[in-house]
């Protein structure tokens, strides 16, 4: 199975959530064994900022990546899409210090990645393997990942409020490109109103709306379209979790499981997991039939979905 890039250089324009403010994004394509990399177009001279867990430094309601003193935040749903559709190698742009929101999900990455065409290139992609068991706790959150032939994400929220359901807090996803794309990428982020009027008298979550998350009161959703899945909040749960992942620089093979986790929880699961050689190897497929993951084609992706 070899590494992925796009096509040719695509761009759009969106909000960002914490400034409000226009937020120009470019893809570029990238060569074998460059990885996902960041730029800040608005700055010159800017040095890039590999998409690495060990750039993350802040992770309040989002995943932020800080390096040489320059930021690029939330790029966990962006990640997502990377990693949801295989790409391995590319070069982002962005305008701002943070990743435009669009409607909160991935979605709107997938569809654009997608226009912008993938390819495959001269260079195997390489999976980093769990071999042993890692668990990282924090009070009564924890998250772990466990040796396994796949990828395969489970997780749990515990939330006691009237919009959660109780038979919709648990969701697994066995990864495949195709799950990802019909199954995860377009749940939505979300948040309760209390929180937004608190962010927003800090200068934070400007741009934040009913048209890019789930908006929640004291009882109900306040979106009037109500929910796209049943258990959409744990959906995107493991959306962000994916994303969160992605930023240990290369495709999973691994169970994850979590309990109330987050994006701190996430990064420290990635970290611990990288600090020991001994819990991982890196691995490659000489083709598709072996690699235990199912991505769909790029013919496929470029034409059928």
């Amino acid at each position: 199975m070899n590494q992925r890039t796009i096509k040719t250089a695509i761009a759009l324009t969106g909000i960002g959530l914490h400034s409000g403010e226009p937020v120009d994004l470019e893809f570029h394509p990238q060569p074998v064994d460059t990885g996902v990399v960041f730029e800040r177009s608005d700055i010159n001279g800017s040095s890039p900022i590999p998409a690495s867990a060990f750039l993350v430094q802040d992770t309040m309601m989002s995943s932020n990546l800080v390096f040489g003193g320059t930021r690029v935040g939330t790029v966990e749903h962006l990640l997502s899409a990377i990693a949801g559709l295989g790409i391995d190698n590319l070069l982002i742009r962005v305008s701002a210090s943070e990743i435009p929101i669009m409607d909160g999900s991935a979605s709107p990455f997938v569809g654009l990645l997608l226009q912008a065409g993938l390819c495959e290139q001269e260079g195997l992609k390489k999976f980093l393997k769990i071999v042993k068991p890692v668990r990282v706790k924090v009070d009564d959150k924890w998250a772990e990942l466990r040796p396994y032939e796949g990828f395969e994400l489970n997780f749990e929220i515990d939330f006691d409020h009237p919009a959660f359901d109780k038979d919709f807090q648990h969701a697994q996803l066995r990864f495949s490109t195709q799950s990802f794309i019909e199954e995860l990428s377009s749940a939505r982020t979300f948040g309760f109103l209390r929180d937004i009027e608190a962010l927003r008298q800090n200068n934070l979550a400007l741009g934040g709306s009913m048209d890019n998350a789930i908006v929640i009161d004291d009882e109900h959703i306040l979106n009037a379209e109500g929910l796209r899945f049943a258990d959409e909040f744990v959906r995107h749960k493991i959306l962000d979790a994916l994303g969160d992942l992605y930023l240990i620089g290369y495709p999973i093979l691994g169970r994850f499981n979590a309990y109330k986790s987050g994006h701190a929880l996430n990064n420290l699961l990635v970290r611990e997991i990288l600090s020991d050689q001994s819990n991982f190897e890196i691995v490659t497929f000489d083709d598709n039939v072996n690699c235990p993951i199912e991505y769909l084609s790029v013919a496929e992706l470029t034409v059928d979905v």
